[in-house]
């Protein structure tokens, strides 16, 4: 996919700069700058510790960085520094304008309550109390992301982890975000199961404009979803560019690993 989707505006959705992340003496990112654009899908690609998730972490404001600034274009049309939200601001923004799909689906949902309520509770959240409106956007949201709508009343716990994955998607997803942030989606899925997951990642981006960070091992996801590649080693990143270009023709050194799978993830 290097066909980038069409730009409305003159600034980028996320500005990244000079992100760095220290624990001590050890550096778990440094130097990291890149922007996104509304409506692209940005891979973030490299082996296990290579400082992906803690990358993505700092865009999404969940961990503060040691260093450097994240920018987002809000509403006003105005970019304003994440990380220098108040605590309220950054909860409504990830209720509102970004999602966050976990790897592990049981840490984005919550297990024990109906699979409607899970898909209403971000709604909840900016003020919906229509039961019947609730309802019916549930069941539409379970339909779009092919789960039987009969199922509305049922918890995660019973569902595949396929099922899961989808759930937290439309949970995610029902407020229309413009932004979301996704930590090795597909991980743990069978073969087949990861593959209907990934079309139907492709068609709701496609759909809705979404901008998609997704941290990635796999190079078949990335190919498959991503306008771009950010390729990550050792906490910086060492390559970016458009997805077929970086995979096709790859220049650093680390990125032909990669690609010629000598690195496993």
């Amino acid at each position: 996919m290097t066909t980038l989707p069409p730009v409305a505006s003159s600034l980028p959705l996320l500005r990244v700069r000079q992100v760095g992340q220290h624990y001590g003496p050890r550096v778990a990112l440094q130097d990291a700058s890149f922007d996104l654009w509304p409506g692209e899908v940005l891979a973030v690609v490299g082996e296990s510790g290579s400082g992906k998730t803690t990358l993505l972490n700092a865009m999404a404001a969940r961990n503060r960085p040691s260093s450097g600034t994240v920018e987002f274009l809000a509403r006003d049309g105005l970019m304003h520094d994440v990380h220098r939200l108040s605590e309220a601001q950054q909860r409504l923004l990830a209720r509102t304008d970004w999602g966050f799909v976990h790897q592990n689906p049981a840490e984005g949902l919550r297990m024990d309550v109906s699979a409607g309520a899970n898909v209403g509770e971000r709604l909840m959240g900016l003020g919906e109390r229509h039961y019947g409106r609730l309802r019916s956007t549930a069941m539409d949201w379970l339909s779009r992301v092919e789960i039987d709508p009969a199922r509305i009343d049922d918890t995660p716990r019973t569902f595949s982890g396929g099922m899961r994955q989808r759930l937290q998607i439309a949970r995610n997803l029902v407020t229309h975000p413009r932004l979301v942030f996704m930590d090795e989606p597909t991980s743990g899925l069978d073969v087949s199961v990861q593959a209907r997951l990934l079309d139907l990642l492709r068609q709701l981006s496609q759909q809705m404009q979404l901008a998609v960070v997704i941290v990635t091992h796999d190079l078949a996801v990335a190919r498959l979803l991503a306008h771009r590649m950010v390729v990550m080693q050792r906490g910086r990143i060492v390559e970016t560019g458009l997805t077929d270009q970086v995979l096709d023709d790859p220049q650093h050194p680390y990125t032909q690993l990669l690609v010629s799978s000598v690195l496993q993830p």
